[in-house]
This record gives structure tokens, C-alpha cells and sequence, in this order.
């Protein structure tokens, strides 16, 4: 057995057998697995909210940057690092909850293969104290026995799209998964008064006017926002109905955790969003003297080469 599988696959089947061994219907088990997972994610995904806060709250200072030192793009950079600075933003304040939800969603695949394709390998995965519940040895002694549907309506072992036709219930729900993940996608982004396309940046680029990279930047963002949740889609109807099943819920209960945290916590994020700024004459005082400083030794340089 590979590493995946013994530190990774195998608990995360053996808690689907669990759950499954109190309440025997896939569906079901997995829905709650999911919800367990998102709770213990918690942590992390308020971390990535405070930073998707503070990014909207420096949305106004960037564009005044921007504006500021438009025919400047080295002083406009600096000034922008000090900016999140001083909200305490950093690039990679998002990435937690993502290496972590990746090889989960990786092994639950694994896991659905092995109850959908592999009911024979379950001996193996099942550890032995679990043995010891009945429905769970019951399962491991007679694989055939196995409540494959939720709710005794849909079989969770059927793709929405085979080459047995289209399952439509199936279907809808692997169109839901995607809106949802649109709507938290949305959630997460920052929020942005600009309406220029990426076309008309690149026409003026082709005029000899330097592109705002942030400005692009925020402009792919809102296309990948658009094209995720399309490929998402077309990824699901081809995937066991387990999987879009366990997908739909991680959307939605990811968008009812973002909910309640920007309702509830909005206090406690206001403020981590502002601790930085409430230093803001300090920090743009630190930003105006290395602004000057470069200017100056940029300045310093170009009389020397004269």
C-alpha cells in the first residue's frame, strides 16, 4: 500500500465506514463526512476570509497608488508592497485551505473507486478495530450487501454522462456544485469598479502604454471566476454521482461557512483588516520616505552618467 493510501485514503474510508456503520446509506455518510471535513477546516477558511477582507478594503488605496505613480512603475510597486504591509495581506493567504481540500478531494476519489469498483479491497483499507461494528464487518464479509444509493432514489455508483445515456437528476446536481462554486468564488474575490476588458488594455498596450498588471491581474481573475465553475461542471458529469454528490455539499457548505463568518465575525475581521491601518499616516509616511529615497538615488544615477 502507497503512502496516499495508508495516511490519507485509508482514514479517510475508515471514517466514511464509520459514519456509514451508524447510518447505512452512502449518500448520507457522505454528506455528513463532508460537513465534518469543512468544520475542521474552519480555522483555515476564516484565516483566508480576513485576508479576502482586508484585500477589499485596500482597493481604494491601490487605485490611488496606481493613479499616483502611473508614468512610475518602480516607485508604483514599491508603494504597492508597502500597502500590504500595512493591511497585513499576504499572496499566499489562500493557499492553506486549497493544499489541504486537494488530496482530499484525490483521495476520496480513491475511496469512492474502492466502495463503487473495489468493494472486494475493503479488507484491506478497513482497520481492524473497526471491524469490530457490525455493519462495517458485515460489509468487509459480504461487499454485495453495500447500500450503494442516498436515499434509496439515486445510485451514487452512475456517472450523469455514460455511455448508458444521461442520468438528468445528475446532471442538476453537478450544475448546482458549479453555481455554488461560482458564488463562493464571488464571495472570495475582491471587489472592483473597473469595467475595462482585457482587449482594451492590450490596445493600449499597443499604443505604447504600459499595462497595469494588477489591473490585468484582477481582470483574469474575474474570467477564471466565470470559467472554473464551467469546467467544474463538465468535470462532475463525468465523475460517480459519490463524487458531484460530495462536491455539491463542499460548495455548499463552503458558501454557508463564508456566509455566517462575514455576518457573524464581521467585527473581529474589521478588525484584523484594520490593524495595519490604523497605523496609516505611519506606514504612508514609511512609504513617501522610500519613495523619495528611490527617486533620489534613481535621480543620483542619471546626473552621474551625465
Amino acid at each position: 500500500m502507497s503512502f496516499f493510501d495508508e495516511f490519507i485514503v485509508r482514514p479517510i474510508l475508515n471514517l466514511l465506514m464509520a459514519i456509514y456503520s451508524l447510518i447505512p446509506d452512502f449518500g448520507v455518510s457522505v454528506i455528513i463526512f463532508t460537513i465534518i471535513v469543512r468544520l475542521l477546516l474552519w480555522p483555515l477558511i476564516k484565516k483566508q476570509l480576513h485576508q479576502a477582507k482586508a484585500m477589499r478594503k485596500m482597493q481604494p488605496e491601490l487605485v490611488k497608488i496606481k493613479k499616483q505613480y502611473a508614468k512610475n512603475p518602480q516607485m508604483r510597486n514599491l508603494a504597492m508592497v508597502e500597502l500590504y504591509k500595512k493591511h497585513n495581506v499576504s499572496a499566499f493567504g489562500s493557499i492553506g485551505v486549497m493544499i489541504i481540500q486537494l488530496p482530499i478531494l484525490i483521495a476520496m476519489y480513491r475511496v469512492v473507486q474502492i466502495f463503487v469498483s473495489n468493494r472486494a479491497d475493503l479488507g484491506k483499507y478497513v482497520y481492524d478495530f473497526m471491524k469490530n461494528l457490525p455493519v462495517a464487518n458485515n460489509l468487509v464479509n459480504n461487499p454485495d450487501q453495500f447500500n450503494q444509493n442516498f436515499l434509496g432514489i439515486i445510485d451514487l455508483t452512475q456517472h450523469a454522462i455514460s455511455k448508458s445515456g444521461i442520468v438528468v437528476g445528475l446532471v442538476i446536481l453537478a450544475a448546482v456544485a458549479a453555481y455554488l462554486q461560482y458564488l463562493t468564488s464571488k464571495q472570495l474575490s475582491p471587489q472592483s469598479d473597473s469595467n475595462r476588458k482585457l482587449r482594451d488594455i492590450l490596445a493600449e498596450a499597443g499604443d505604447g502604454k504600459e499595462a497595469d498588471q494588477a489591473e490585468v491581474n484582477a481582470i483574469m481573475t474575474r474570467k477564471m471566476m466565470k470559467f472554473m465553475p464551467v469546467m467544474m461542471f463538465f468535470v462532475i458529469v463525468y465523475l460517480p454521482a459519490a463524487l458531484a454528490l460530495y462536491l455539491t455539499t463542499a460548495s455548499a457548505v463552503g458558501y454557508l461557512q463564508n456566509y455566517i463568518i462575514f455576518k457573524q465575525d464581521s467585527k473581529e475581521m474589521q478588525e484584523i483588516a484594520d490593524k495595519k491601518a490604523s497605523q496609516k499616516s505611519k506606514a504612508s509616511t514609511k512609504i513617501d520616505k522610500r519613495v523619495k529615497k528611490a527617486t533620489e538615488a534613481r535621480i543620483t544615477r542619471i546626473k552621474a552618467k551625465d
